[in-house]
């Protein structure tokens, strides 16, 4: 097949990208360094020509309802529009567990890109899968000083490395509207994994866990990112993932 990657250099696009090469897939990477916005649509006609099945990796880092649906439903619009005037097959988006009861901050723009996407005329696959390991990392990098304020979080986190093979699976499978969910082998907690983290890379720091207000926070403490029960786990924990090259120890 030939299968373009949207943010194909990201957290999870660079493993799809990888797992793809290594089945003897054509791969095209989308990237504005590549030339290819998926905003504008500039360069995009001509890197799908002759792709199978596009899979959507994009993404943003905010906390803002607006930001997200505004980027999320533009990059989806504008690649289902390429995709079906190149002819594309599948167009596969990556998402997360568990969001119908997050229809908040940055999550809702999630929720919007799967409306889109099944409002398209390119046949689909939405493929949710647990949040990654590396959102604990990413977390904690976005903040500074000696303590870091987590979320009260129960989640089913699994390896961006691994959803990366997972997208992979879904676009060899076909379009199916929604595929199976993807998480992790271990319910965790998301200040548990912060904590683990800085103890294994020696960090003085502390987390403290706070719990977030409204419905928001209760569908966080009660666990909607766990998933549900019909769904497919990966095999690396997260203490596996910690002891591999895919984590970048944080200050």
């Amino acid at each position: 097949m030939k299968i373009a990657v949207a943010g194909g250099t990201g957290t999870v696009g660079r493993h799809v990208a990888s797992a793809a090469r290594g089945r003897g897939h054509d791969v095209v990477v989308l990237t504005r360094t590549g030339g290819v916005d998926v905003i504008t649509g500039a360069g995009l006609r001509a890197a799908l020509a002759g792709v199978d099945a596009v899979i959507d990796t994009t993404n943003l880092t905010t906390m803002s309802a607006r930001r997200s649906r505004e980027f999320f439903e533009a990059a989806t619009r504008t690649l289902l529009k390429a995709g079906e005037e190149a002819g594309v097959g599948h167009h596969i988006a990556l998402s997360i567990v568990g969001i119908d009861e997050l229809d908040a901050l940055y999550y809702a723009g999630k929720l919007a890109q799967e409306r889109a996407v099944a409002a398209g005329k390119v046949p689909y696959s939405i493929a949710r899968t647990g949040q990654f390991h590396e959102f604990a990392e990413q977390l904690l990098s976005a903040t500074r000083g000696p303590v870091a304020l987590v979320p009260k979080m129960l989640l089913r986190p699994v390896s961006a490395r691994e959803v990366g093979g997972h997208l992979v699976d879904v676009a060899e499978t076909g379009p199916v509207g929604r595929a199976t969910d993807f998480v992790g082998p271990e319910d965790e907690r998301l200040a548990d994994l912060i904590r683990r983290m800085l103890t294994h890379d020696g960090s003085r720091r502390r987390a403290v866990e706070l719990r977030l207000p409204g419905l928001y926070g209760r569908g966080l403490a009660s666990g909607a990112l766990r998933g549900t029960s019909a769904r497919r786990e990966g095999k690396v924990t997260f203490d596996d993932w910690l002891n591999s090259e895919d984590h970048r120890p944080v200050g």
